[in-house]
C-alpha cells in the first residue's frame, strides 16, 4: 500500500462502490491521514448515494404499484406559475421509463438553479415522453387561475407524443378518458410527478428570463413574475405589461387607473 502515493490511493478509490472491496481493507491498514481523509470522503459518497438511491425508490411506490396492475405508461402532471402575478401558468406531463433512475430527484422547489437546469436535460434525454401545456395571463384572467393550470395540465398530456394510459397528477383532477389520481404534493411523492415539476418550472424560468431581458426594468429574470417589493415599485413606475394578470390583487386596483400598459 505505502509503495502507492495518496493521489493514486484517492484515484482507485473514487471508482468503488462497494465498502467491502478488498482495497477498501487495505487502505484502512494505512496510517497515513491523506487515505484515511480520502476513506472518509468515500465513506460519505457512497452513504449519500444510499441515501439518495433509497429516496427514489420511495417515491416510486405509485408507479410501481400501477405497473404491478398493468398499466404500462403513467404520466406524472404538474404545473408551475399559480402564484406569480405575471407570466403563464405552465403544466407538463412526464412518462418515465421503468428503469428510470436521476439520483436527487424532488420537488422542483427544493432544488437550485442548477440543478433543475441539469435535471431539465435529464428528463428530456431519458424519459419516455415529454410534453408542456402552456396558458397564457390574458387566458388566466378570462378563465381564472385554478382553471388555467388544469386547462395547461390537459393540453400537457393531450400533446403527449406517447399515449399515457395512467395519470398522476399534483393535487389537481382533470376530464381524461383514462384512470387518473390526484396527489396532495405529489411533486415529493412520486417520480413522475416530481420530474414534470422540474420541466413544468424550468419551462416557465426560461421563459420569464427571455422577457425580464426584453423588459430590464421590470427584473422578470430574478423574481420570476412573483410580487416582490422590487416587481411592485417596477409595477407603480412602468405600469404593467402584457404579461401581467390583471385580475390579480393588487394589479386589478390598477384597472382604469391609465396606466400605459408595456407590450
Amino acid at each position: 500500500m505505502t509503495k502507492l502515493t495518496i493521489a493514486e490511493i484517492k484515484g482507485r478509490l473514487n471508482g468503488i462502490r462497494d465498502l467491502e472491496d478488498p482495497f477498501v481493507a487495505e487502505c484502512r491498514k494505512d496510517g497515513r491521514k491523506g487515505v484515511q481523509l480520502a476513506l472518509k470522503s468515500l465513506e460519505k459518497a457512497i452513504d449519500k448515494e444510499q441515501m439518495q438511491r433509497e429516496h427514489f425508490e420511495s417515491i416510486c411506490a405509485y408507479e410501481r404499484d400501477l405497473r404491478s396492475e398493468g398499466y404500462q405508461f403513467i404520466a406524472g402532471v404538474d404545473e408551475a406559475g399559480r402564484g406569480p402575478l405575471a407570466g403563464p401558468v405552465v403544466a407538463a406531463a412526464v412518462i418515465l421509463p421503468e428503469d428510470f433512475y436521476l439520483p436527487g430527484l424532488n420537488d422542483s422547489k427544493q432544488l437550485s438553479a442548477l440543478q433543475r437546469t441539469e435535471y431539465f436535460d435529464f428528463i428530456h434525454e431519458h424519459a419516455a415522453a415529454v410534453s408542456v401545456g402552456i396558458i397564457n395571463s390574458h387566458e388566466i384572467d378570462q378563465i381564472n387561475i385554478y382553471e388555467a393550470a388544469r386547462k395547461a395540465m390537459l393540453e400537457a398530456i393531450r400533446h403527449l407524443p406517447l399515449a399515457p394510459d395512467y395519470c398522476l397528477i399534483d393535487a389537481m383532477e382533470v376530464q381524461i378518458p383514462i384512470g387518473q389520481l390526484s396527489l396532495i404534493k405529489g411533486d415529493a411523492k412520486s417520480a413522475s410527478i416530481a420530474a414534470a415539476s422540474v420541466i413544468a418550472k424550468e419551462t416557465r424560468d426560461r421563459m420569464m428570463i427571455e422577457y425580464g431581458a426584453r423588459h430590464p426594468q421590470y427584473g422578470f429574470e430574478k423574481h420570476m413574475g412573483y410580487g416582490t417589493k422590487s416587481h411592485l415599485e417596477a409595477i407603480n413606475q412602468y405600469g404593467p405589461t402584457d404579461w401581467h394578470r390583471m385580475t390579480f390583487a393588487p394589479l386589478k386596483h390598477l384597472n382604469g387607473s391609465g396606466f400605459q400598459q408595456s407590450k
